[in-house]
């Protein structure tokens, strides 16, 4: 099914529950290294477009690609996974493994773990050193109920980027605090 702009609007529409009555509100952005920078969240069916500095609707020829990751970043950590989705939908590169691992995170949140991990699977097929699709596909191993996979996923991160990093640290809270049923 080709997307145009109406079907968006009325896939945000189906998405989304009753708008905020307030245009803005601050989310902090996580993921990706940076969890202190403070951006404004847009109404339902709305992305932030960085460069114009305002909210806007999402179209394919609005949005350029890195534009459209942060919106869809955004909108998953902000628990709005199916508009992320939509949002991911637009990136002309389908195959930029930033866009498939939060089109894998997206689903991963919204219950939806084995179509999540196809996404991961392919990020790294892609960039095998791409070590934040690695801790989201351990945690999603541990949703799973898999330790050890889990664990492989934080064997991999160290040989990429060693104990220091933010996915390292993640993961391995994850996996320390998980427990076995």
């Amino acid at each position: 099914m080709k997307l145009t702009s109406r079907t968006l609007t009325n896939a945000l529409a189906a998405t989304a529950v009753a708008a905020s009555a307030f245009a803005f509100t601050p989310v902090y952005a996580a993921g990706d290294g940076d969890s202190s920078t403070t951006l404004p969240q847009c109404r339902k069916g709305k992305v932030w477009d960085k460069s114009k500095k305002k909210c806007v609707v999402v179209k394919s020829n609005l949005l350029d690609d890195n534009n459209l990751y942060e919106a869809a970043r955004d909108l998953a950590f902000t628990g709005r996974y199916d508009e992320a989705i939509v949002t991911l939908s637009y990136a002309s590169n389908k195959s930029d493994p930033r866009v498939l691992n939060y089109l894998g995170y997206s689903h991963r949140k919204a219950g939806r773990i084995d179509v999540g991990m196809g996404y991961y699977k392919e990020a790294l097929r892609i960039d095998p050193d791409y070590t934040l699709v690695r801790s989201y596909m351990g945690e999603a191993f541990l949703q799973k109920g898999d330790l050890a996979s889990a664990r492989e996923q934080l064997v991999e991160i160290e040989k990429r980027c060693g104990t220091g990093c933010a996915e390292y640290a993640e993961l391995k809270k994850q996996i320390d605090a998980y427990k076995v049923n």
